[in-house]
């Protein structure tokens, strides 16, 4: 081992001895890192420098900016030991906190640059980042290891991208937006002449649900969902509006549809068979669409900004968006009182190569091959997935986590795991 190995390694083992263990463990020898020369030099791994190859200080003081000035901060990602570095420098910063994203390229950079200044520093505390549940603020993720990020620490990795891309993500949500103004103009005669959402709740007290999205492994569950439905006793179906044309295809008539997204359409949700199925949406929801509907329709509202305005003046219950119909699917559930619900289609990933079940590729979104990002799915296996489908993963993580008295399971594997569930022995092998 080399000269700045042992040095570190002294550290390590007087103040963090299992983490030290765990270190020694990775196989850093599967980093194929090489140095990249600039004005300065760093490494890079796969292509992917991991600091700027000119002036690594100036960089992480540019980094440091960005946080404020708290006693508590988190870093993500280990870097080259620069931005720790200069945190440090803070007199009143009491207890820096650094998460590791990528053991083994951690691992390799204690065999080649002394770590000891932060390393020693006793206002440091280090840690995988996927030992904890969740995020800590304020943070800085270096961005060199979201990308880096290993198997592990792959759920921290999510929950930290969805973070820092929210006010990207929520550009298109301006309530001031005069498209978005005249929607919901156009959709409050609608809204106005329906039942609020909440005299659905608390009327399923204790029955079992089945949430049903359009995720690729719903169309193995075809078949059984098909002989479950014509039960006299069963779970409730709740749909969300994408899974509701296949499922209908497949002689399978959900008992509630819900539907949030403005985009929509009667190719999406054909009403010619609606009868006594009742909708429940968001007024964000075409208008035209909804008056078609020949089932009962439900109105309700998200905790959006852009329903500020109507909730103050025609007051309608809440339910849970975090960007996908997932979400207030799941959330009308719980406040209709199940207390075992049982996700299908809920994938967030293309996993057999397709995007949504009963849908061609390309159908609903991007296609499979503009997939670039990846989640583990049930087996501990890598699944492609696109970057907003993970954020919706954090979100239904994060709702999961919140609702400890409702049990929560999935139906497939070959999805993204989905912590905070279990695997329904009827449907999992």
């Amino acid at each position: 081992m080399s000269e700045f190995f042992q040095a570190n390694a002294e550290v390590l083992q007087r103040r963090w001895p299992a983490l030290f263990e765990r270190l020694m463990a990775e196989d850093s020898s599967a980093i194929e890192a090489e140095l990249t020369q600039g004005l300065g030099s760093t490494l890079s791994v796969n292509g992917i420098q991991l600091t700027s190859r000119h002036d690594r200080t100036h960089e992480a003081r540019i980094q440091a900016a960005s946080l404020p000035d708290k006693a508590q901060l988190h870093v993500y990602g280990t870097g080259l030991g620069d931005l720790p570095g200069v945190l440090l420098e803070r007199k009143n910063l009491d207890r820096l906190y650094v998460h590791i994203l990528n053991g083994a390229l951690f691992a390799l950079v204690l065999q080649l640059l002394d770590q000891r200044q932060w390393l020693e520093d006793p206002r440091v505390e280090l840690f995988y980042a996927g030992d904890l549940s969740d995020i800590c603020t304020p943070f800085f993720a270096l961005p060199a290891e979201m990308l880096l990020a290993d198997d592990f620490n792959a759920k921290i990795r999510d929950r930290l991208v969805s973070e820092v891309h929210l006010s990207f993500n929520n550009r298109e949500f301006d309530p001031q937006s005069p498209v978005i103004q005249q929607r919901l103009q156009d959709c409050l005669p609608v809204l106005l002449g329906d039942d609020d959402v909440a005299q659905l709740f608390n009327t399923c007290a204790g029955r079992e649900v089945f949430v049903i999205g359009t995720g690729p492994t719903l169309e193995s569950h075809f078949e059984r969902l098909a002989v479950i439905r014509q039960q006299a006793v069963r779970p409730l179906f709740i749909a969300v509006d994408t899974a509701y044309r296949p499922l209908r295809e497949h002689g399978i008539a959900p008992d509630m549809v819900v539907s949030i997204d403005q985009r929509i359409g009667f190719r999406h949700l054909p009403f010619e068979e609606s009868d006594g199925i009742p909708l429940v949406y968001l007024p964000m929801s075409d208008p035209e669409l909804l008056k078609a509907w020949k089932g009962k329709r439900y109105g309700g509202y998200s905790a959006s900004p852009v329903y500020a305005g109507l909730r103050e003046k025609h007051p309608r219950a809440l339910l849970h968006v975090g960007g996908s119909v997932i979400h207030p699917a799941v959330d009308l559930a719980v406040k209709m009182g199940a207390q075992r619900i049982t996700l299908f289609g809920a994938d967030f990933a293309f996993p057999n190569n397709k995007t949504h079940a009963g849908w061609n590729d390309g159908d609903l979104g991007p296609g499979v091959s503009q997939a670039r990002h990846w989640v583990l799915d049930g087996n501990g296996q890598r699944v492609a997935t696109q970057l907003n489908f993970r954020g919706y993963l954090c979100v239904l993580e994060r709702y999961i986590a919140a609702h400890p008295h409702v049990q929560f399971y999935n139906s497939s594997r070959a999805g993204a795991l989905i912590a905070g569930t279990q695997f329904d022995p009827e449907f999992v092998q």
